[in-house]
């Protein structure tokens, strides 16, 4: 048996020949330079529809990508058959730097993170004042998320013919955040979509919410004829029929030049990926108050400047709870 030293001479070494015949594998990777900017619209079973100037066009990843997916929003570089035709399958071989990042988890636990959506200036929030009943710890946490990604959050507060707003106003006012109030019948006779319409104009706004709240009705109402056109498109590439709002979807705002992205329902939303030290950057009635606290503070101990804070009438005492409630489970989940 031949034994090989360190200094082994190359030419002293013999190579298996290339039973098939092609081409040895290298790490150059091609710039695809002829690629062509496109915006994913919606995610199906590894498909992608994606939108190519004024096309529908259906892509997959291409495999040099590795596992870095693309999501709802993200701008891609497109190469292969553009032509939107049935049966075309375009290839995606580049995603774009993102501008913002909207990202949740299952719980506090689940130590994988899922983006929702790429891309989104604007996070709508759509709550009900009643039936289902406003679940501001909710409110908080998805507040948490847009600061942290980059969005700029939205109050869309709904069936205001059941309760009124004056409370959640109230415990959000010091935040400076933009509302719309709309009722039941407003939602039926497409006057809370003129509203909410107006705030979204120029923007790719993400809308999130719990089952109940009127967020489906509400999307419907803004872009009925591109919500159908789309879904023909995924059941066409599936074969068989589904509700679009199981994955996200972007539809354009018609009129202008803004998107409407529809997320699925939550029943939770976990911030698992966000630092513990960020979560005070969502309640900046807050952020002031932690000058004077001590150095790594937790801002729920004797020694936090956040009582006095509240205390001296700046900020609402709800608002501090709010901020320790989600302090706290995240320290249980440390602790686990």
């Amino acid at each position: 048996m031949r034994r090989y030293s360190k200094h082994t001479d190359e030419d002293d070494i013999r190579s298996r020949p290339n039973r098939k015949g092609n081409r040895p594998r290298t790490n150059i990777r091609p710039k695809h330079e002829e690629a062509v900017e496109g915006m994913v619209l919606t995610v199906d079973r590894g498909r992608l529809t994606c939108l190519v100037e004024d096309r529908v066009v259906m892509a997959m990843k291409a495999r040099e990508l590795g596992r870095k997916a693309a999501v709802v929003g993200d701008r891609v570089a497109i190469v292969g058959d553009l032509s939107g035709e049935k049966d075309t399958l375009a290839r995606i071989v580049r995603i774009e730097p993102r501008s913002s990042v909207l990202r949740r988890t299952a719980d506090d636990d689940d130590p994988f993170e899922r983006v929702v959506v790429a891309n989104a200036d604007q996070l709508a929030i759509v709550t009900a004042l009643a039936d289902p009943e406003p679940r501001p710890r909710l409110i908080d946490r998805c507040l948490v998320a847009a600061f942290d990604g980059g969005l700029s959050p939205l109050l869309v507060l709904t069936k205001s013919d059941l309760a009124p707003p004056d409370k959640i106003l109230e415990l959000y006012g010091d935040l400076d955040i933009p509302y719309v109030v709309t009722s039941r019948a407003e939602l039926e006779n497409g006057e809370a979509a003129e509203r909410v319409h107006a705030e979204l104009d120029g923007k790719i706004t993400a809308f999130v919410g719990h089952s109940g709240v009127g967020k489906t009705t509400l999307v419907n109402a803004l872009v009925p004829q591109e919500r159908r056109r789309l879904t023909g498109v995924v059941n066409a590439v599936t074969g068989r029929g589904r509700h679009t709002t199981t994955s996200a979807l972007a539809l354009p705002l018609a009129g202008t030049d803004g998107w409407v992205v529809d997320t699925p329902g939550v029943r939770s939303f976990g911030l698992a990926h966000v630092d513990p030290s960020r979560v005070i950057h969502a309640f900046p009635d807050l952020e002031s108050g932690t000058e004077g606290c001590p150095r790594a503070c937790s801002h729920d101990e004797p020694d936090c400047a956040l009582d006095q804070w509240v205390a001296e009438g700046h900020a609402d005492p709800a608002r501090l709870y709010s901020l320790r409630r989600l302090l706290s489970t995240r320290e249980r989940k440390e602790g686990d």
